[in-house]
């Protein structure tokens, strides 16, 4: 099977590429980039990326899938339907489903579920302890043998540092990154907004920086001295992206990521107890925006996860103390990192595609993509980056509409993505693929 993308503006920054010209893809894989205008090779399905931008495919780093467990939340198949329409091409799952992803068996299913969707690539991401309760480390070598690339136990830190030591070690003996979900639970408490001046006016209990802070200190310190790759999942915080330079300095191997609610809105979202503005980490200050806005700009943050995190609309249609933290992200992500951070001026768009797609290949060593390298996996994300489009959650892929994004209108857009060779996802409007 032969698919030509043609007379795109291609960016690549693996080949420091950045102009025209077209893409071929044969077997699944990328044959050869040309100048525009060259012949067609014969029989080739033939995508006219006339006025578009096509870059190496775009990688969530951080997605919850529910399955297996939550189903009636998300499955691999829905949460993979999302992906694409959001314009990525490959996503890594999130350990905490039902049972936890802490064993090869159920590594083994999610690789199997995503084969059979079809639709974007699913790496899964295996547990650091086992059943995520922060008590006995996981086996690590047997799941990455299984198909994990990463380990974490997100949506529950790693509570003690000496285990957290002993998880960096034994996971640098595998080649495998830890990333961790930065929170001091015993400073946290049982904060659901944070701690501020919107937490003092809505009456709710406030979970401090601090928490995220001091938990971002000791994983870099540690990453300082196990010589383990420590990645940050969704820093909210001036001090945990401050903590990520100051590694750096030091020559520790330490990465994050942010989350486009983290660069788009504040704490002062919640003045109306919208659950769909409950999140962990939470909403931060205006001082914290723009700190992550900074990082992101200065190179500090690494890449743009979406923390795609959905929910019934039973457990987010209640009180706020009792709701679900989370909201989705899959389908808003791209089209707020172009409204705010290009269109708003903090980014190229050269800078936009190693925050989606190199720098989470490399982060968790996926080798073969985010890159249009000839023989690299034929995955590619093609931009609008000025279509002007909307958001209804009503037509979303995914299984749950919690999101603070309904109705939003956006600069720019995924408008068709490529999984292997075949393209799998097309805007509405946008025309489909053609064979010559």
């Amino acid at each position: 099977m032969r698919l030509l993308i043609a007379n795109g503006y291609v960016i690549d920054p693996t080949q420091g590429v950045n102009g025209g010209r077209d893409v071929l893809i044969e077997d699944g894989r990328v044959a050869a980039l040309f100048k525009s205008g060259e012949a067609a090779p014969e029989g080739a399905e033939v995508f006219d990326a006339t006025g578009l931008v096509v870059a190496p495919g775009f990688i969530d780093l951080h997605t919850h899938l529910r399955e297996p467990g939550h189903e009636y939340k998300e499955t691999v198949a829905s949460g993979a339907a999302a992906a694409v329409a959001g314009g990525f091409t490959s996503v890594c799952a999130m350990p905490n489903t039902d049972p936890v992803n802490d064993n090869p068996a159920v590594t083994s299913f999610l690789v199997e579920q995503a084969l059979a969707a079809g639709f974007a690539n699913v790496f899964p991401v295996g547990a650091i302890t086992k059943g995520s309760k922060g008590e006995e480390l996981a086996e690590m070598g047997e799941m990455k043998r299984a198909g994990i690339v990463a380990v974490t136990d997100d949506g529950h830190p790693v509570p003690s540092p000496g285990l957290m030591r002993r998880a960096m070690e034994y996971a640098r003996g595998f080649d495998l990154t830890v990333m961790d979900h930065c929170d001091d639970r015993t400073l946290a408490a049982s904060g659901v907004i944070h701690e501020g001046e919107w937490s003092l006016r809505l009456g709710l209990r406030g979970r401090p920086a601090l928490a995220e802070e001091s938990d971002a200190m000791r994983d870099c310190a540690l990453a300082e001295l196990t010589g383990a790759r420590v990645h940050l999942a969704h820093v909210s915080t001036r001090g945990a992206v401050e903590a990520v330079r100051r590694a750096r300095e030091r020559g520790a191997e330490v990465t994050c990521e942010v989350a486009p609610h983290h660069f788009t809105l504040t704490d002062a979202a919640c003045e109306g107890f919208d659950t769909d503005t409950k999140m962990n980490p939470p909403l931060r200050s205006r001082g914290h925006l723009d700190a992550i806005l900074e990082a992101i700009a200065d190179g500090t943050v690494d890449a743009v996860a979406t923390d795609h995190a959905p929910h019934h609309a039973d457990e987010k249609d209640i009180e706020f103390d009792h709701a679900a933290f989370g909201i989705t992200g899959l389908e808003t992500a791209v089209g707020l990192a172009l409204d705010r951070l290009v269109h708003g001026g903090r980014v190229t768009l050269e800078r936009l595609v190693e925050l989606f797609s190199t720098n989470p290949a490399r982060i968790f060593r996926l080798e073969g993509r985010g890159t249009l390298r000839p023989g690299a996996f034929g995955d590619v994300t093609v931009l609008d980056p000025e279509l002007r489009w909307t958001f209804d959650a009503a037509r979303s892929r995914s299984k749950s509409r919690n999101t603070p994004f309904d109705g939003w209108t956006f600069r720019g857009a995924a408008v068709a993505t490529v999984v292997g060779g075949r393209v799998v996802y097309v805007r509405e409007g946008r025309g489909a693929a053609a064979s010559v």
